[in-house]
Protein backbone atom coordinates (compact mmCIF):
# COMPACT_ATOMS: atom_id res chain seq x y z
CA UNK A 1 0.00 0.00 0.00
CA UNK A 2 1.40 3.26 -1.26
CA UNK A 3 0.20 6.84 0.09
CA UNK A 4 -0.74 8.63 -3.48
CA UNK A 5 1.08 11.61 -4.38
CA UNK A 6 -0.13 15.11 -3.92
CA UNK A 7 -1.19 15.07 -7.42
CA UNK A 8 -3.00 11.99 -7.22
CA UNK A 9 -5.11 13.19 -4.05
CA UNK A 10 -6.35 16.38 -6.16
CA UNK A 11 -7.60 14.28 -9.43
CA UNK A 12 -8.72 11.56 -6.79
CA UNK A 13 -11.29 14.50 -5.36
CA UNK A 14 -11.85 15.12 -8.98
CA UNK A 15 -12.77 12.06 -9.83
CA UNK A 16 -15.05 11.67 -6.81
CA UNK A 17 -17.15 14.33 -7.53
CA UNK A 18 -17.84 13.00 -11.04
CA UNK A 19 -14.75 13.67 -13.91
CA UNK A 20 -16.60 11.53 -16.20
CA UNK A 21 -13.83 10.69 -18.95
CA UNK A 22 -11.87 14.15 -18.11
CA UNK A 23 -9.38 11.82 -16.76
CA UNK A 24 -9.44 9.29 -19.41
CA UNK A 25 -6.17 8.78 -21.17
CA UNK A 26 -6.61 6.89 -24.82
CA UNK A 27 -3.60 5.53 -27.17
CA UNK A 28 -4.99 3.86 -30.25
CA UNK A 29 -2.27 1.79 -32.13
CA UNK A 30 -2.72 0.76 -35.69
CA UNK A 31 -0.92 -2.11 -37.03
CA UNK A 32 0.39 -2.71 -40.50
CA UNK A 33 -1.36 -6.24 -40.86
CA UNK A 34 -2.88 -7.53 -37.69
CA UNK A 35 -0.93 -8.91 -34.72
CA UNK A 36 -0.63 -12.35 -33.49
CA UNK A 37 -3.27 -11.98 -30.45
CA UNK A 38 -1.05 -14.76 -28.13
CA UNK A 39 1.96 -12.56 -28.71
CA UNK A 40 0.57 -9.09 -27.84
CA UNK A 41 -1.35 -10.69 -24.61
CA UNK A 42 2.17 -11.75 -23.65
CA UNK A 43 3.64 -8.49 -24.11
CA UNK A 44 1.08 -7.16 -21.93
CA UNK A 45 1.08 -9.17 -18.91
CA UNK A 46 5.12 -8.17 -19.14
CA UNK A 47 4.47 -4.80 -19.76
CA UNK A 48 2.59 -4.38 -16.38
CA UNK A 49 4.87 -6.88 -14.30
CA UNK A 50 7.29 -3.88 -15.51
CA UNK A 51 5.03 -1.33 -13.99
CA UNK A 52 3.34 -2.69 -11.85
CA UNK A 53 1.14 0.62 -10.51
CA UNK A 54 -0.21 -0.58 -14.13
CA UNK A 55 -1.93 -3.21 -11.59
CA UNK A 56 -3.52 -0.60 -9.07
CA UNK A 57 -6.74 0.33 -7.21
CA UNK A 58 -7.50 3.09 -5.25
CA UNK A 59 -8.70 3.30 -1.60
CA UNK A 60 -9.58 6.10 0.80
CA UNK A 61 -8.46 5.59 3.99
CA UNK A 62 -9.07 8.03 6.87
CA UNK A 63 -9.75 10.41 3.85
CA UNK A 64 -6.61 10.15 2.39
CA UNK A 65 -6.40 8.02 -0.89
CA UNK A 66 -3.78 4.39 -1.39
CA UNK A 67 -2.60 3.06 -3.92
CA UNK A 68 -3.56 -1.35 -3.12
CA UNK A 69 -3.56 -4.15 -5.44
CA UNK A 70 -6.17 -4.01 -7.86
CA UNK A 71 -9.03 -7.06 -7.43
CA UNK A 72 -7.94 -7.81 -11.46
CA UNK A 73 -4.81 -7.46 -12.98
CA UNK A 74 -4.75 -5.72 -16.32
CA UNK A 75 -4.74 -8.03 -19.94
CA UNK A 76 -5.74 -8.07 -23.03
CA UNK A 77 -9.25 -7.62 -23.61
CA UNK A 78 -10.01 -8.24 -19.56
CA UNK A 79 -12.77 -5.49 -19.47
CA UNK A 80 -14.17 -3.27 -22.03
CA UNK A 81 -12.23 -0.55 -23.21
CA UNK A 82 -15.25 2.04 -22.80
CA UNK A 83 -16.90 2.97 -19.42
CA UNK A 84 -15.90 5.01 -16.71
CA UNK A 85 -13.01 2.99 -14.58
CA UNK A 86 -14.10 1.56 -10.81
CA UNK A 87 -11.00 3.32 -8.94
CA UNK A 88 -11.68 1.16 -5.87
CA UNK A 89 -11.26 -2.61 -7.81
CA UNK A 90 -9.43 -1.22 -10.38
CA UNK A 91 -7.12 -2.10 -12.75
CA UNK A 92 -6.71 1.70 -14.20
CA UNK A 93 -5.90 0.49 -17.64
CA UNK A 94 -7.15 -1.44 -20.26
CA UNK A 95 -6.20 -3.07 -23.30
CA UNK A 96 -8.72 -4.19 -26.39
CA UNK A 97 -7.67 -5.47 -29.80
CA UNK A 98 -10.00 -5.49 -32.36
CA UNK A 99 -8.55 -6.37 -35.69
CA UNK A 100 -5.20 -4.26 -36.44
CA UNK A 101 -6.31 -1.72 -33.87
CA UNK A 102 -5.34 -1.53 -30.33
CA UNK A 103 -6.87 0.36 -27.78
CA UNK A 104 -5.53 1.29 -24.72
CA UNK A 105 -7.61 3.73 -22.01
CA UNK A 106 -5.43 4.13 -18.79
CA UNK A 107 -6.59 6.75 -16.07
CA UNK A 108 -4.89 9.79 -15.43
CA UNK A 109 -4.21 8.84 -11.80
CA UNK A 110 -1.62 6.21 -13.07
CA UNK A 111 -0.68 7.82 -16.40
CA UNK A 112 0.88 10.79 -18.12
CA UNK A 113 1.56 12.04 -21.52
CA UNK A 114 5.65 10.66 -21.04
CA UNK A 115 3.77 7.20 -20.02
CA UNK A 116 2.76 7.12 -23.62
CA UNK A 117 5.85 6.80 -24.92
CA UNK A 118 7.02 4.21 -22.44
CA UNK A 119 4.07 1.85 -22.86
CA UNK A 120 4.58 2.13 -26.84
CA UNK A 121 8.39 1.64 -26.56
CA UNK A 122 7.99 -0.98 -23.94
CA UNK A 123 4.98 -3.03 -25.48
CA UNK A 124 6.95 -2.65 -28.65
CA UNK A 125 10.05 -4.59 -27.42
CA UNK A 126 8.05 -7.14 -25.43
CA UNK A 127 6.17 -8.14 -28.57
CA UNK A 128 9.27 -8.24 -30.72
CA UNK A 129 10.89 -10.74 -27.87
CA UNK A 130 13.53 -8.11 -26.58
CA UNK A 131 14.07 -7.05 -23.33
CA UNK A 132 13.82 -3.36 -22.74
CA UNK A 133 16.88 -1.50 -20.82
CA UNK A 134 16.68 -2.11 -17.23
CA UNK A 135 15.05 0.52 -15.09
CA UNK A 136 17.10 3.01 -12.62
CA UNK A 137 16.81 2.48 -8.96
CA UNK A 138 14.07 4.48 -7.65
CA UNK A 139 12.37 5.33 -5.05
CA UNK A 140 9.25 6.97 -4.42
CA UNK A 141 10.19 9.68 -2.41
CA UNK A 142 7.83 12.67 -4.07
CA UNK A 143 5.57 13.25 -1.42
CA UNK A 144 9.25 14.10 0.83
CA UNK A 145 10.15 16.32 -2.02
CA UNK A 146 7.39 18.14 -2.10
CA UNK A 147 7.19 18.48 2.04
CA UNK A 148 10.73 19.64 1.87
CA UNK A 149 9.79 22.89 -1.30
CA UNK A 150 6.65 23.39 0.59
CA UNK A 151 7.32 26.66 2.34
CA UNK A 152 9.80 28.10 -0.73
CA UNK A 153 6.43 27.42 -2.71
CA UNK A 154 4.55 29.41 -0.24
CA UNK A 155 6.78 32.19 -0.41
CA UNK A 156 7.04 32.47 -4.38
CA UNK A 157 2.94 32.02 -5.15
CA UNK A 158 2.62 34.74 -2.76
CA UNK A 159 4.49 37.36 -4.58
CA UNK A 160 2.47 36.21 -7.97
CA UNK A 161 -0.64 34.13 -6.96
CA UNK A 162 -4.31 35.83 -8.49
CA UNK A 163 -7.40 33.71 -8.99
CA UNK A 164 -7.75 32.94 -12.06
CA UNK A 165 -10.97 34.81 -13.82
CA UNK A 166 -12.97 34.83 -16.56
CA UNK A 167 -11.33 35.01 -20.16
CA UNK A 168 -12.88 37.19 -22.98
CA UNK A 169 -12.90 35.66 -26.31
CA UNK A 170 -14.68 36.57 -29.36
CA UNK A 171 -18.69 36.36 -28.63
CA UNK A 172 -17.94 34.74 -25.60
CA UNK A 173 -16.18 34.68 -22.15
CA UNK A 174 -14.33 31.41 -20.72
CA UNK A 175 -15.25 30.79 -16.99
CA UNK A 176 -15.35 26.77 -16.66
CA UNK A 177 -12.58 25.36 -14.39
CA UNK A 178 -14.69 22.08 -14.26
CA UNK A 179 -14.70 18.51 -16.26
CA UNK A 180 -17.42 18.13 -18.56
CA UNK A 181 -17.87 16.68 -21.86
CA UNK A 182 -15.82 18.31 -24.96
CA UNK A 183 -15.11 19.09 -28.50
CA UNK A 184 -12.32 19.02 -30.23
CA UNK A 185 -10.66 20.71 -33.27
CA UNK A 186 -7.16 19.61 -34.61
CA UNK A 187 -5.17 21.94 -37.04
CA UNK A 188 -1.50 22.81 -37.40
CA UNK A 189 1.17 25.35 -36.42
CA UNK A 190 4.10 27.25 -37.76
CA UNK A 191 5.98 29.00 -35.11
CA UNK A 192 8.85 30.67 -36.12
CA UNK A 193 11.90 29.76 -34.95
CA UNK A 194 13.57 33.24 -32.81
CA UNK A 195 16.63 32.92 -30.89
CA UNK A 196 16.62 32.20 -27.59
CA UNK A 197 13.27 30.52 -27.55
CA UNK A 198 12.12 26.97 -27.79
CA UNK A 199 8.70 26.53 -29.68
CA UNK A 200 6.71 25.79 -26.92
CA UNK A 201 7.71 29.30 -25.91
CA UNK A 202 6.85 30.85 -28.99
CA UNK A 203 3.34 29.83 -28.99
CA UNK A 204 3.04 30.00 -25.28
CA UNK A 205 3.46 33.73 -26.11
CA UNK A 206 1.39 33.99 -29.14
CA UNK A 207 -1.25 32.59 -26.99
CA UNK A 208 -0.59 35.23 -24.22
CA UNK A 209 -0.27 37.98 -27.23
CA UNK A 210 -3.86 36.54 -28.81
CA UNK A 211 -5.43 36.67 -25.38
CA UNK A 212 -4.44 40.07 -24.51
CA UNK A 213 -5.76 40.97 -27.99
CA UNK A 214 -9.17 39.83 -26.59
CA UNK A 215 -9.33 42.37 -23.69
CA UNK A 216 -8.21 40.09 -20.95
CA UNK A 217 -5.06 42.89 -19.25
CA UNK A 218 -3.76 40.21 -17.07
CA UNK A 219 -3.31 37.07 -18.84
CA UNK A 220 -2.75 33.54 -17.09
CA UNK A 221 -2.96 30.42 -18.49
CA UNK A 222 -2.35 26.92 -17.26
CA UNK A 223 0.51 25.15 -17.99
CA UNK A 224 1.16 21.31 -17.62
CA UNK A 225 4.93 20.57 -16.78
CA UNK A 226 6.62 17.39 -16.33
CA UNK A 227 8.10 16.58 -12.76
CA UNK A 228 9.75 13.77 -13.55
CA UNK A 229 13.57 13.07 -11.61
CA UNK A 230 16.14 10.85 -14.57
CA UNK A 231 15.29 7.63 -11.94
CA UNK A 232 11.47 7.97 -13.61
CA UNK A 233 12.31 8.63 -16.91
CA UNK A 234 10.97 5.40 -18.21
CA UNK A 235 8.45 4.89 -15.54
CA UNK A 236 5.07 4.35 -16.11
CA UNK A 237 3.11 7.03 -13.49
CA UNK A 238 1.40 10.54 -12.90
CA UNK A 239 4.56 12.44 -13.05
CA UNK A 240 2.85 15.94 -13.79
CA UNK A 241 1.48 19.34 -12.48
CA UNK A 242 -0.08 22.25 -13.27
CA UNK A 243 1.20 25.63 -12.84
CA UNK A 244 -0.25 28.90 -13.72
CA UNK A 245 1.99 31.08 -16.17
CA UNK A 246 0.88 34.92 -15.64
CA UNK A 247 1.30 37.55 -18.09
CA UNK A 248 0.74 41.31 -18.18
CA UNK A 249 1.81 41.55 -22.14
CA UNK A 250 1.91 45.41 -23.42
CA UNK A 251 1.21 46.50 -26.64
CA UNK A 252 3.78 48.63 -27.29
CA UNK A 253 6.46 45.85 -26.52
CA UNK A 254 8.40 43.54 -29.08
CA UNK A 255 7.48 39.98 -29.53
CA UNK A 256 11.16 39.28 -28.48
CA UNK A 257 11.20 41.09 -25.12
CA UNK A 258 7.77 39.62 -24.69
CA UNK A 259 8.40 36.19 -24.92
CA UNK A 260 11.85 36.23 -22.99
CA UNK A 261 10.37 37.74 -19.95
CA UNK A 262 7.69 34.72 -20.01
CA UNK A 263 10.29 32.38 -20.75
CA UNK A 264 12.40 33.49 -17.66
CA UNK A 265 8.88 33.35 -15.50
CA UNK A 266 8.35 29.70 -16.53
CA UNK A 267 12.00 29.16 -15.68
CA UNK A 268 11.37 30.55 -12.13
CA UNK A 269 8.15 28.37 -11.68
CA UNK A 270 10.12 24.99 -12.84
CA UNK A 271 11.82 25.23 -9.65
CA UNK A 272 8.37 24.62 -7.72
CA UNK A 273 6.97 22.65 -10.81
CA UNK A 274 6.45 19.41 -8.31
CA UNK A 275 4.24 21.69 -5.70
CA UNK A 276 0.25 21.80 -6.76
CA UNK A 277 -0.69 25.07 -6.09
CA UNK A 278 -3.44 24.22 -4.12
CA UNK A 279 -0.92 23.29 -1.18
CA UNK A 280 1.14 26.09 -1.41
CA UNK A 281 -1.68 28.80 -1.98
CA UNK A 282 -4.19 28.78 1.69
CA UNK A 283 -7.80 28.85 0.35
CA UNK A 284 -7.19 27.99 -2.92
CA UNK A 285 -10.24 26.59 -4.07
CA UNK A 286 -9.72 22.96 -5.89
CA UNK A 287 -11.04 22.77 -9.38
CA UNK A 288 -10.44 20.32 -12.31
CA UNK A 289 -8.76 22.88 -14.41
CA UNK A 290 -6.19 25.82 -12.60
CA UNK A 291 -7.30 28.65 -15.04
CA UNK A 292 -10.35 28.43 -17.98
CA UNK A 293 -7.26 28.36 -20.46
CA UNK A 294 -4.84 25.42 -20.54
CA UNK A 295 -2.05 24.59 -22.89
CA UNK A 296 0.35 21.31 -22.87
CA UNK A 297 3.44 20.44 -24.79
CA UNK A 298 5.14 17.26 -25.89
CA UNK A 299 6.76 15.45 -28.50
CA UNK A 300 5.54 12.61 -30.71
CA UNK A 301 6.93 9.25 -29.02
CA UNK A 302 9.08 6.61 -31.03
CA UNK A 303 8.65 5.38 -34.31
CA UNK A 304 7.93 1.50 -34.52
CA UNK A 305 8.10 0.15 -38.22
CA UNK A 306 4.91 -1.06 -38.85
CA UNK A 307 2.69 0.38 -35.46
CA UNK A 308 1.31 3.90 -36.42
CA UNK A 309 0.10 5.58 -32.61
CA UNK A 310 -2.68 8.41 -32.60
CA UNK A 311 -0.83 9.91 -29.40
CA UNK A 312 -3.82 12.41 -29.42
CA UNK A 313 -6.83 10.50 -29.13
CA UNK A 314 -9.85 12.71 -27.31
CA UNK A 315 -11.36 11.60 -24.77
CA UNK A 316 -14.48 13.53 -25.39
CA UNK A 317 -14.36 15.79 -22.15
CA UNK A 318 -12.52 19.09 -21.28
CA UNK A 319 -11.32 20.12 -18.27
CA UNK A 320 -11.52 23.75 -18.13
CA UNK A 321 -13.26 25.95 -20.69
CA UNK A 322 -10.18 25.47 -22.90
CA UNK A 323 -7.03 22.86 -23.78
CA UNK A 324 -4.66 23.69 -25.81
CA UNK A 325 -2.45 20.38 -26.28
CA UNK A 326 0.28 20.43 -28.58
CA UNK A 327 2.19 17.32 -30.43
CA UNK A 328 5.63 18.26 -32.14
CA UNK A 329 6.63 15.01 -34.44
CA UNK A 330 7.33 14.46 -37.84
CA UNK A 331 4.62 16.10 -38.93
CA UNK A 332 4.81 19.17 -37.85
CA UNK A 333 3.09 21.13 -34.63
CA UNK A 334 -0.02 19.35 -34.49
CA UNK A 335 -2.93 21.66 -32.13
CA UNK A 336 -5.54 19.60 -30.23
CA UNK A 337 -8.16 22.13 -28.91
CA UNK A 338 -10.26 20.67 -26.33
CA UNK A 339 -13.24 22.94 -25.36
CA UNK A 340 -16.49 23.48 -23.53
CA UNK A 341 -19.02 23.66 -26.47
CA UNK A 342 -21.36 26.27 -24.58
CA UNK A 343 -18.34 28.50 -23.27
CA UNK A 344 -16.46 28.34 -27.05
CA UNK A 345 -19.11 27.92 -29.72
CA UNK A 346 -16.81 29.06 -32.18
CA UNK A 347 -13.32 27.36 -31.45
CA UNK A 348 -12.45 27.60 -34.74
CA UNK A 349 -12.07 31.40 -34.99
CA UNK A 350 -9.24 30.93 -31.67
CA UNK A 351 -7.40 28.56 -33.58
CA UNK A 352 -7.76 30.62 -37.17
CA UNK A 353 -6.63 34.07 -34.92
CA UNK A 354 -3.49 32.06 -33.48
CA UNK A 355 -2.48 30.74 -36.66
CA UNK A 356 -2.66 33.91 -38.43
CA UNK A 357 -0.81 35.82 -35.30
CA UNK A 358 1.76 32.96 -35.44
CA UNK A 359 2.42 33.73 -39.48
CA UNK A 360 3.13 37.34 -38.43
CA UNK A 361 5.28 36.85 -35.60
CA UNK A 362 9.16 38.69 -35.99
CA UNK A 363 11.60 38.82 -33.05
CA UNK A 364 11.20 43.08 -33.28
CA UNK A 365 7.74 43.22 -33.89
CA UNK A 366 5.56 44.84 -31.62
CA UNK A 367 2.63 42.99 -30.19
CA UNK A 368 0.05 45.69 -31.38
CA UNK A 369 0.89 44.79 -35.06
CA UNK A 370 0.86 41.20 -34.61
CA UNK A 371 -3.10 41.09 -33.87
CA UNK A 372 -5.72 44.22 -32.96
CA UNK A 373 -5.93 44.73 -29.34
CA UNK A 374 -9.21 45.30 -27.88
CA UNK A 375 -10.54 47.13 -24.30
CA UNK A 376 -13.27 45.58 -22.48
CA UNK A 377 -16.40 47.76 -20.96
CA UNK A 378 -16.16 47.39 -17.75
CA UNK A 379 -18.92 44.82 -17.01
CA UNK A 380 -21.63 45.45 -15.23
CA UNK A 381 -21.84 44.04 -11.57
CA UNK A 382 -23.80 40.81 -11.30
CA UNK A 383 -27.32 41.06 -9.39
CA UNK A 384 -26.25 40.21 -5.57
CA UNK A 385 -27.95 37.47 -4.26
CA UNK A 386 -30.02 38.02 -1.18
CA UNK A 387 -32.39 35.42 -0.58
CA UNK A 388 -29.91 32.94 1.38
CA UNK A 389 -28.46 36.11 3.16
CA UNK A 390 -31.68 37.35 4.76
CA UNK A 391 -32.76 34.22 6.26
CA UNK A 392 -34.47 34.06 9.48
CA UNK A 393 -32.08 32.77 12.48
CA UNK A 394 -34.22 30.24 13.10
CA UNK A 395 -34.42 29.00 9.59
CA UNK A 396 -34.64 25.18 9.92
CA UNK A 397 -32.31 24.71 6.64
CA UNK A 398 -29.89 27.24 7.86
CA UNK A 399 -29.66 25.41 11.05
CA UNK A 400 -28.86 22.06 9.89
CA UNK A 401 -26.44 22.98 7.29
CA UNK A 402 -24.37 25.19 10.28
CA UNK A 403 -24.95 21.66 12.54
CA UNK A 404 -22.75 19.98 9.56
CA UNK A 405 -20.14 22.41 9.20
CA UNK A 406 -19.77 22.69 12.27
CA UNK A 407 -19.09 18.91 12.88
CA UNK A 408 -16.87 18.63 9.98
CA UNK A 409 -14.99 21.80 11.10
CA UNK A 410 -15.05 20.55 14.62
CA UNK A 411 -15.21 24.28 16.16
CA UNK A 412 -18.91 26.69 16.74
CA UNK A 413 -20.20 29.05 15.89
CA UNK A 414 -19.89 29.09 12.55
CA UNK A 415 -21.65 32.31 10.95
CA UNK A 416 -24.04 32.27 7.35
CA UNK A 417 -21.16 34.69 5.66
CA UNK A 418 -18.11 32.74 7.32
CA UNK A 419 -15.91 31.43 3.73
CA UNK A 420 -14.88 27.69 4.45
CA UNK A 421 -11.28 28.98 3.13
CA UNK A 422 -11.07 31.61 5.61
CA UNK A 423 -11.65 28.95 8.24
CA UNK A 424 -9.17 26.46 7.19
CA UNK A 425 -11.58 24.17 4.96
CA UNK A 426 -9.90 22.50 1.77
CA UNK A 427 -11.18 19.80 -0.30
CA UNK A 428 -11.43 16.88 1.64
CA UNK A 429 -13.55 18.89 4.63
CA UNK A 430 -15.96 19.95 1.41
CA UNK A 431 -16.45 16.39 0.29
CA UNK A 432 -17.59 15.15 3.73
CA UNK A 433 -19.80 18.31 3.86
CA UNK A 434 -21.27 17.18 0.55
CA UNK A 435 -21.52 13.91 2.10
CA UNK A 436 -23.18 15.02 4.79
CA UNK A 437 -25.97 16.86 2.97
CA UNK A 438 -26.92 14.09 0.50
CA UNK A 439 -27.22 11.38 3.49
CA UNK A 440 -28.98 13.61 6.02
CA UNK A 441 -31.22 15.97 3.01
CA UNK A 442 -31.47 14.04 0.35
CA UNK A 443 -29.65 16.65 -2.32
CA UNK A 444 -26.55 16.88 -4.57
CA UNK A 445 -24.64 19.75 -3.94
CA UNK A 446 -21.85 20.12 -7.01
CA UNK A 447 -18.50 21.14 -6.38
CA UNK A 448 -18.18 23.55 -8.28
CA UNK A 449 -21.42 25.12 -6.20
CA UNK A 450 -20.03 24.62 -3.48
CA UNK A 451 -16.53 26.68 -5.07
CA UNK A 452 -18.93 29.81 -6.51
CA UNK A 453 -20.67 29.63 -3.12
CA UNK A 454 -18.09 28.87 -0.11
CA UNK A 455 -20.72 30.15 2.82
CA UNK A 456 -23.43 28.77 4.56
CA UNK A 457 -25.70 31.51 3.33
CA UNK A 458 -24.86 30.83 -0.29
CA UNK A 459 -25.15 26.67 0.11
CA UNK A 460 -28.48 27.41 1.44
CA UNK A 461 -29.79 29.47 -1.40
CA UNK A 462 -27.84 27.26 -4.01
CA UNK A 463 -30.12 24.08 -2.71
CA UNK A 464 -33.37 26.37 -2.28
CA UNK A 465 -32.75 27.31 -6.17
Amino acid sequence: MTEATFTQHGMWIMETMGAGSAYHMPLTVRFATPPDRERLAAAVTRLVERHPLLARAVEERAGVPHLIPAALRPALDAQPVDGPFDLEKGPLIRFTLAGDRLQVLAHHLVFDGQSKDVLVADLAAFYEGREPGPLPDHEDTQVERVAAKLEDAKAFWAARWREPGEVAVPGSRLRSRRAGEGGVLEFTLEPPELPGLTRFEVVLAALHTLLRSYGNEHVVTAVDLSTRTPAESGRIGAFVNEVPVFSTPSPDASFQDFAAGLRAELRLVYGFREVPVARAVPGTRPHAALAPVSVSYRKAGPEIPGWQVEWLAFNQAVRGALQLQLLDGPAGLVASLRHDPLELPDPGRVAADLQALLARVEADRPLKELAAFHDLAAAAPEASRQAAAEAAPDDPLLAEITAIWEEVLKFSPVEPHDDIFDLGGHSLTITQIIARIRKRLGVEIELDDFFDSPTIAGLVEVMRR
